[in-house]
């Protein structure tokens, strides 16, 4: 087994994406995606232990660390959803297309993306709609 079966790591990230909700009700576009990096700050408040074990830092610019929570996160999830393992989240990119940058609050500390700074892509994950 893996430390992602082991500490079940796709319940716990299911868990956080089902309590982000529209903040307009019925919207047609659905249920908000959070970023990697939002991702990766619920994540660790939520389960400090397995932060501690993986040994990873949330992320950001600025953090010498090569891999990250977020990066983490957002690979294991796309490995997953490519090969249909995970079927009832699904990702997207911002573009940083003209984007300077963005900041995450990280329990008081400010995050900020790497990726952005960077050119790069931002990845972000969603449950799937119902039915979809």
């Amino acid at each position: 087994m893996s430390v992602w079966e082991d500490h079940s790591i796709e319940d716990r990230v299911t868990a956080i994406l089902s309590e982000v909700h529209a903040h307009q009700s019925g919207h047609h576009f659905g249920r908000p995606y959070l970023t990697a990096y939002q991702l990766a700050i619920a994540f660790a408040r939520s389960s400090p232990e397995i932060v501690r074990t993986l040994g990873y830092q949330v992320g950001g610019e600025g953090t010498g660390e090569h891999v990250s929570l977020a990066q983490y996160l957002a690979r294991e999830l796309s490995r997953r959803i490519k090969t249909q393992t995970i079927t009832h989240i699904e990702g997207a990119f911002l573009s940083p297309n003209d984007v300077r940058k963005i900041e995450f609050n990280n329990e008081g500390q400010i995050i900020r993306s790497s990726l952005t700074s960077a050119n790069n892509d931002l990845s972000m994950f969603r449950l799937r709609p119902e039915g979809g």
